[in-house]
């Protein structure tokens, strides 16, 4: 999984403990290190105010139940033999990840590299691909969100469409960290799901 924020946080616990957790092994995790330039902070979430604790959610979790975690450059000599010779993912979900995935990355999961992007149901690609969804989606004034599950290809946020979640509500008053904590569970029991459908473990 490469993930981080509130999104990131939910996948990785859906993945451990929901109701297919029997049917998933987490081989690895890969979150952002806020504090390095390649995570592009600012034009993601990490612009807005947040706590400290929330850039750590991933890491801290993954920390807790000891499973390999890194939080370098994913497009480097190192992370390319961990991810391909001790990780060897089936299938890859991204959720919340301040990298792009090049080729290599996203080519060698036997089953698929996914990520998870937040649009409305406005045709695909959406006009909302891009490091910023939610913003973009409250600056155009709608009332909710849904999320793509999308393959990860060269393009930003336009590989082949697998599935849209069900809707998730807009307050009038929120924000773009606000969105990213009231959407994220239902987007992690969507993806999820997914996964497993794609996997053959569930109908």
């Amino acid at each position: 999984m490469f993930g981080s924020f509130y999104r990131g946080y939910y996948v990785l616990d859906e993945l451990l403990h929901g109701p297919l957790k029997d049917h998933f092994n987490v081989v690895g995790v890969a979150s952002d290190d806020v504090s390095e330039s390649f995570v592009s902070g600012q034009v993601r979430v990490w612009q807005y105010p947040h706590l400290p604790e929330e850039e750590l959610l991933v890491e801290r979790r993954s920390n807790e139940l000891g499973l390999p975690f890194y939080k370098g450059r994913v497009k480097s000599d190192f992370f390319y033999n961990m991810y391909e010779q001790q990780w060897v993912p089936d299938i890859c979900i991204s959720a919340t990840f301040g990298q792009r995935i090049d080729s290599r990355l996203f080519n060698f999961p036997r089953l698929g590299f996914f990520n998870i992007h937040p649009c409305i149901e406005d045709g695909w690609p959406s006009k909302y691909a891009g490091p910023n969804p939610f913003q973009a989606l409250m600056d155009d004034g709608h009332n909710h969100t849904k999320a793509a599950l999308h393959r990860v290809d060269d393009g930003f946020d336009t590989g082949e469409l697998v599935a849209m979640s069900s809707r998730v509500a807009i307050p009038p008053s929120a924000t773009v960290v606000d969105m990213h904590k009231i959407s994220s569970p239902t987007f992690a029991r969507f993806a999820v799901s997914e996964l497993a459908r794609l996997t053959g473990v569930a109908p």
